[in-house]
């Protein structure tokens, strides 16, 4: 039999020659089973007896015939088995134990492992970021290093332009030490010249009467007094714009300029910026309109961002870029840039205004940044067999009524004297213009800078019932619109 088994094997051989009767009475041999007799002696009887009195855990095994005491088991034999049993179940247990606690420690290296797996990335992830930002710092290190030499350019640059300018102003001061010497010079040879007519005892020729309203609006705080006049036209200013330098007032006509591409568009013609404005172009800019009877289209500035738009630009005035001192033909045939200082022309003027029924719009202004408009309810000129006398109906605004005075007037040039004074007020006024004699109103005068302005004779852009004749506005222009 191995270990961790036992048996239990009690042989009872009994020969009993008594009855068996008697010994089923007894109560613990009651159950007993009986053998079944040998057939060949019946006196002869094999009994095989069961003990309850403690507990069995194994099997019982019966053999026939009488055992040795050396295959006897013991209690003491039972005990050690139970021993060994007992051992063996705590050392199980310890082994469950160890098991639980290995399979713990599986675990925990699994969680252990993806945790790791995790930090990796975590690592790796903060590893990329630190590379990023090491790269921005370094972007940002150069960045910062190109910005402080464009400043150091810069600063070298204003340092730079700082002494021209103070060369400039040397010479500007060089060059007015130079007029005021021209200045008494002119005055000395005027005193000369007024002896020598004294002496032929000859009239001198008067300059027209100045402009005697005084207005109310008149603007304040004006900078300074100046004999500035406008610029010189060889600047590369003018030559930026593509305007040359303005004639002699003698000279042969000045066509319009091309204009710059910009605001401006090849539709068209038009028969005025009205049209324009009802085929949907509601943008201010250049455009080309050919009126009723005329040869040839003819590029114009549309106002379209006031009073409703559809108004044509005749005139404008804005920096001194343009000479307005000119002669007939150019007042006629127009001369200017379109984006900037122009005069539309006397003749396309009369073919616009024989179309139809226009108003007329005179927007002003001033060196303090304040606009004032003149609007007239009617506007047309007559043909040139008239010398385009204006035609000019009822004023209505806030600028004051400086242009009723030269309603019906012809309009002059320093070749064409067709004012009502005796001499030329154009030559006074230095523009061409409807002289009265000469007028409240010159605004193809001499664009003066800063507003008021010293001179002999009243020849700046003025509007005499806003400023007087010796203040010359900032910007002008003048707009014609059919009437609604």
């Amino acid at each position: 039999m191995g270990p961790g088994e036992w048996s239990l094997f009690i042989l009872f051989g009994l020969s009993l020659w008594s009855s068996s009767e008697g010994l089923t009475k007894h109560p613990i041999l009651s159950r007993i089973r009986r053998a079944p007799a040998d057939t060949g002696d019946a006196k002869k009887c094999s009994y095989t007896f069961l003990v309850p009195e403690q507990k069995i855990t194994g099997p019982i095994c019966a053999a026939r015939g009488y055992s040795t005491d050396k295959d006897r088991v013991t209690r003491l034999d039972v005990a050690a088995v139970r021993d060994l049993l007992s051992k063996q179940r705590r050392e199980m247990e310890t082994l469950k134990l160890v098991v639980d606690v290995d399979g713990n420690m599986v675990n925990e290296m699994k969680l252990l492992r993806k945790e790791s797996r995790n930090m990796n990335s975590r690592v790796t992830q903060l590893y990329m970021q630190l590379l990023h930002e090491i790269i921005r710092k370094r972007d940002n290190s150069l960045e910062l290093a190109q910005l402080e030499t464009r400043i150091l350019n810069a600063t070298a640059e204003s340092l730079r332009l700082a002494s021209r300018y103070r060369e400039l102003e040397a010479r500007f001061a060089a060059l007015s030490a130079l007029v005021n010497n021209q200045s008494v010079l002119i005055g000395e040879l005027e005193e000369r010249c007024m002896q020598v007519y004294n002496r032929r005892h000859e009239p001198l020729p008067m300059g027209p009467p100045l402009v005697q309203v005084v207005p109310e609006n008149i603007p304040v705080n004006v900078p300074r007094f100046t004999n500035e006049i406008q610029r010189d036209h060889t600047r590369a200013f003018a030559r930026e714009r593509g305007s040359r330098s303005g004639p002699s007032p003698t000279g042969s006509t000045l066509e319009l300029q091309k204009p710059s591409p910009k605001n401006f568009s090849a539709e068209g013609p038009y028969r005025d910026c009205l049209e324009a404005q009802e085929a949907g172009h509601s943008t201010s800019g250049m455009y080309l309109i050919r009126p009723d009877d005329s040869e040839r289209p003819m590029q114009v500035w549309c106002e379209q961002g006031i009073d409703n738009g559809g108004w044509t630009v005749i005139q404008s005035r804005r920096d001194g870029s343009v000479n307005f001192f000119r002669n007939w033909d150019s007042y006629k045939s127009g001369f200017g840039n379109i984006d900037g200082e122009y005069w539309l022309g006397l003749e396309g003027i009369y073919n616009l205004g024989k179309q139809g029924d226009y108003k007329l719009l005179i927007e002003l202004e001033d060196w303090m940044g304040k606009k004032v408009y003149a609007q007239y309810s009617s506007f047309h000129l007559e043909p040139e067999s008239e010398g385009y006398r204006l035609r000019l109906g009822t004023y209505q605004g806030n600028a004051g009524d400086s242009l009723s005075s030269h309603n019906g007037k012809q309009f002059t040039t320093l070749d064409r004297d067709k004012d009502a004074f005796s001499g030329n007020c154009a030559h006074f006024h230095k523009g061409g213009w409807w002289y009265n004699a000469c007028g409240q109103a010159n605004l193809n005068g001499v664009w003066y800078t800063g507003g008021v302005y010293r001179s002999k004779f009243q020849d700046g852009i003025f509007w005499a019932d806003y400023g007087g004749g010796f203040y010359s506005m900032k910007s002008v222009r003048i707009m014609i619109r059919p009437i609604d």
